[in-house]
């Protein structure tokens, strides 16, 4: 294996690390250190630091709202004001660089009024009630409140709401009577992941954050991949809900409520009861389900390993035309396809491009397909009577279960997906304490996942995977890698390449002995822009396979993962998922002895047979068919800003 390829030019990296630390310009470029003084206590930064960033080396802790660890430098809601010697004016904290030797205030009595004036002032215009707003317990703002004594409206508080709630898509609930305009949104749409469906419109007190045309989130380009609610710090944007119809399910004694669950949830869920990031909580949450009154509880580990024979005998297959048989119509290089944020990402933004995506359905889609054909017949129980649940961390997986080409069993093939943080308030809801709970193993004869499915979770997980398969497949011989660790692809740099050399080759595939297997891997939309750029202009010609997750982090940082979040946190969940690999005892995906049987006693004409193709397969023509008329012109009109200007 060569070494890791990395890019060199700073400017690919994904906007999300250029500015981590907030400041446009980075500190330690700038040369030399300056001493800060804050409240009472010296530090020495790198020249350019924000008094915000100081004030963290020390253990000092300043008030944020508009600030955000991924996102870069806004400087608008005033939350962080502090006083600095010689200013006239409080600063803001987050948006002050440090050049020169000065002494800071931040618990100063003109710095508390301040700051408790500023929350009162955003109150005002902040319609409703904490007790009935769906982030209560869970907002910013409602914190903040607390922390500075805010008890009561002292510039008066709107009696009614101004805006309609926008409930159209299938996955974000807009409810502008509660932002704030701190534009967290804005900066998540346009610079971490290069969509741009939102923006600040208006001046003064007729500012307001409006989607294109001030359209509903249905009719735009939004891919629903729920970064933008993930660091909301209000109720203002939040996750489309179907937790009443689950309970309804489960209650009802006719139907059979089975639930898979997704890897990444289970390495964060334990975050929303007070546990560390990275708590793994797999078999807790297995028992968890099973009080709460799911009849089954399922792994989608299953179906990841599935993916990975069927995604991996697809490229093998595309391989083979373009080799063997010298079709030059062969789409290569092979994009995955299981993060639906990132299909809808091309099909709105490069349709041209759509056959170069695998036709493999997701994990999720995959399960729901076998739920109700293969499991069903097997167990004797009615598929409509099936109501087909899954944790997703994810929350374009809402939109993805409700695609019209995701019926191939004959039904709606997974009912409800819900999200890490909608089913951890289910769980406790139902009185539940998750990390006081037993372990107990997932049910058969779904429940059994490799250590190669439970990576999908991060970033470069589902290149790790598909390579521990294919390159066994195609040589006979396991991955040269201590401990099937494959370094060059994990990693949370936005774009990273490798390169596989095939020395040998078994019979079946002799035509690539001898032959560089050259990968990739993306995550973020931003970072999937570049790629999509690159294969337009003929760039990745001798690329063959690119992994591409629409979150940052992959699925661990997920639209409908735990907050906040943040690298470090990513980091932590992305450690737990590669430590629950090695503990399990299948590894690769093609040893799972559940995905064995299932191609003995019903796939059996194979990965990529004919109704594996039926069940587990789409068609690209098929992917595009929800963008209808409307949003093709919509598409062709929306000039996307290429820089935020915040």
């Amino acid at each position: 294996m060569s070494e890791k390829t990395f890019s060199d030019d700073t400017s690919r990296a994904p906007i999300s690390q250029r500015s981590q630390k907030v400041d446009e310009v980075d500190p330690g470029s700038l040369g030399g250190t300056v001493r800060v003084e804050i409240d009472g206590i010296d530090v020495k930064v790198p020249m350019g630091t924000t008094i915000l960033e100081a004030a963290k080396k020390i253990g000092i802790k300043i008030p944020t709202l508009c600030h955000h660890e991924d996102l870069c430098l806004a400087g608008v809601c005033r939350v962080c004001v502090v006083e600095v010697e010689k200013q006239r004016t409080l600063q803001a904290a987050c948006s002050f660089p440090v050049f020169d030797t000065i002494k800071v205030k931040t618990t100063s009595s003109r710095v508390r009024h301040a700051r408790k004036n500023i929350i009162q002032l955003l109150l005002k215009n902040h319609y409703g009630e904490c007790y009935s707003c769906k982030k209560n317990g869970n907002c910013e703002l409602q914190d903040l409140a607390e922390e500075y004594g805010v008890t009561e409206y002292l510039f008066g508080h709107i009696d009614k709401p101004k805006y309609k709630v926008d409930e159209s898509s299938y996955s974000v609930v807009r409810d502008m009577d509660k932002c704030i305009l701190c534009k967290r949104c804005v900066r998540t749409c346009i610079d971490l992941q290069e969509v741009g469906v939102l923006e600040a419109i208006n001046r003064g007190s007729k500012t307001k954050i409006a989607t294109f045309m001030d359209k509903p989130m249905s009719d735009i380009v939004c891919i629903n991949c729920g970064q933008c609610i993930n660091r909301c710090p209000t109720g203002a944007l939040r996750e489309k809900t179907d937790i009443e119809k689950i309970w309804e399910a489960i209650d009802d004694p006719k139907k059979h409520v089975v639930i898979q669950t997704a890897p990444s949830p289970r390495a964060a869920i334990g975050e929303e009861f007070g546990l560390p990031a990275g708590t793994c909580v797999t078999k807790k949450l297995n028992t968890a389900l099973k009080r709460m009154g799911f009849d089954k509880a399922f792994d989608t580990n299953f179906t990841a390993d599935l993916t990975i024979l069927e995604e991996g005998t697809e490229l093998l297959l595309r391989l083979k035309k373009a080799i063997v048989d010298k079709d030059k119509d062969v789409a290569l290089p092979q994009f995955t396809s299981c993060s639906p944020g990132w299909v809808k990402y091309i099909e709105h933004f490069y349709p041209d491009k759509l056959k170069y995506v695998s036709t493999a359905k997701s994990p999720q889609q995959m399960f729901g397909a076998v739920l109700k054909t293969w499991y069903a017949q097997r167990n004797n129980v009615d598929p409509k009577n099936i109501v087909s649940v899954s944790l997703m961390p994810c929350t374009a997986k809402k939109f993805e279960c409700e695609r019209p080409e995701m019926n191939d069993s004959g039904f709606q093939d997974v009912d409800y997906a819900v999200t890490t943080r909608e089913l951890a308030k289910m769980i406790k809801e139902a009185g539940i304490d998750l990390p006081n709970l037993p372990e107990s193993d997932f049910d058969d004869p779904l429940g059994i996942g490799s250590g190669a499915a439970v990576i999908f979770g991060a970033t470069g997980g589902v290149m790790e995977a598909a390579i521990r398969t294919a390159y066994e497949i195609v040589t006979g011989e396991e991955v040269p890698f201590e401990k099937l660790r494959i370094e060059p692809v994990r990693g949370m740099e936005g774009i990273r390449k490798a390169e596989l050399p095939i020395v040998k080759a078994v019979d079946a595939w002799k035509f690539l002995e001898g032959a560089t297997l050259k990968v990739m891997v993306a995550h973020g939309t931003a970072n999937a822009k570049k790629i999509m750029d690159m294969l337009c202009a003929g760039e990745l010609d001798d690329v063959h396979f690119i992994e591409i997750m629409a979150c940052p982090g992959g699925c661990i940082g997920g639209g409908g993962q735990p907050m906040p979040t943040s690298p470090a946190i990513r980091e932590a969940r992305a450690r737990a998922i590669y430590a629950e690999d090695e503990s399990l005892e299948y590894r690769k995906s093609h040893d799972n002895p559940i995905v064995k049987k299932i191609y003995a006693d019903f796939l059996t004409d194979g990965p990529c047979g004919k109704l594996s193709h039926k069940l587990l397969h789409t068609s690209y023509l098929k992917r595009g068919k929800h963008i209808d008329k409307k949003q093709k012109d919509m598409n062709a009109q929306k000039v996307k800003p290429e820089h935020s200007g915040h």
